[in-house]
């Protein structure tokens, strides 16, 4: 089965092709870094009408790669929540149309469901009951999975997300956005004990809290008359984030038994938190599995997996679907 996925819900527009949910055929992504980048982040604004001109060529793009045409495609699935809201309408409005013109069936996909998805098409045998560590720039969730679409969220953030914390933090240093690639980079050069920076708890949960991380780094700045050494700071600015992230990841685990953990999202693409949660895994037996980079980011091969998945189990969604800023992971796309 070949499903055409489509992903508008921030600033990539792209759209791929995969068999089985587990077969890349096309994966195209059109970026827009260059143009939000001098304003720091994401013009929700700008991102929307970008996503006007190139979706429809973005498309064509991704069949053409496949080596697919329109009557070659069985279904089609499209990120509707949660996100940009004028980003998502583009990416729903040009699902719709084509099924609707082409009469093929629709699936709407949750975007942090389909960042879950994104393990299935590089990891040979998925097995349930599993734990993923979600991280990107809107969210940081432990989520328990016990099959297919069942989800139970055992941990979330209760202010800054990683990945904003990580851009916020790069912005303050002078990195410019995207800010998480050039920590990544410097830390490798840095010494990550240099700086004492918090390890936030939330009481006895397993929540994440990043703010007094971003606070701390803001005021050590601050010290400096000019820049301080960006290396040791981003080396321990980093490690601050990667050891809450595997140690609660782990804890999680452990107290519900599972043997694979996932990792999933823009954040998931670190270098440091991938060797950090493997090393981790191997020493208490429990498999990591992290899709590649390219996997990690915002891509429409995450999108097709997720609603192979989801229309076996017969989710499909008619022509009056809606775009939602904001549903929890589990809820139906019409339960808003």
């Amino acid at each position: 089965m070949k499903i055409l996925g489509i992903e508008t819900s921030c600033d990539e527009t792209s759209a791929a092709v995969v068999a089985d949910g587990v077969s890349v055929l096309s994966n195209v992504i059109a970026s827009q870094v260059e143009i939000h980048a001098r304003f720091g982040g994401v013009v929700p604004e700008v991102a929307s009408r970008r996503h006007v001109e190139l979706i429809m060529p973005t498309i064509q793009e991704a069949l053409d790669k496949a080596g697919c045409a329109l009557h070659d495609i069985d279904c089609i699935g499209v990120i509707n929540r949660p996100g940009l809201i004028g980003a998502l309408i583009v990416g729903v409005a040009a699902a719709k149309t084509i099924a609707y013109a082409a009469k093929i069936p629709l699936v709407a996909v949750h975007h942090i469901e389909a960042h879950i998805y994104a393990n299935w098409l590089t990891a040979a045998d998925i097995q349930f009951p599993l734990i993923c560590l979600v991280v990107s720039g809107g969210h940081s969730d432990l989520i328990y999975m016990s099959d297919h679409g069942k989800y139970e969220i055992l941990a979330r953030t209760r202010d800054d997300a990683a990945g904003e914390c990580f851009d916020k933090c790069a912005r303050a240093i002078g990195l410019g956005y995207p800010g998480g690639p050039e920590i990544d980079r410097l830390a490798k050069e840095g010494n990550s004990h240099s700086v004492k920076f918090p390890r936030a708890k939330v009481g006895d949960t397993l929540d994440f809290s990043f703010s007094g991380l971003k606070t701390a780094v803001i005021r050590y700045i601050e010290g400096f008359a000019e820049r301080p050494p960006l290396p040791d700071l981003a080396a321990s600015f980093q490690a601050a984030i990667v050891d809450v992230l595997v140690d609660h990841t782990f804890k999680a685990a452990q107290e519900r038994g599972v043997k694979l953990v996932m990792m999933a999202g823009g954040v998931a693409a670190n270098s440091s938190l991938q060797a950090a949660m493997k090393a981790r895994g191997k020493e208490l037996g429990i498999v990591v599995n992290a899709p590649p980079p390219v996997l990690c980011t915002d891509n429409a091969a995450m999108t097709a997996a997720a609603a192979y998945f989801a229309q076996e189990r017969g989710l499909y969604a008619g022509l009056d679907l809606d775009s939602f800023a904001s549903q929890p992971i589990g809820e139906r796309a019409e339960a808003m």
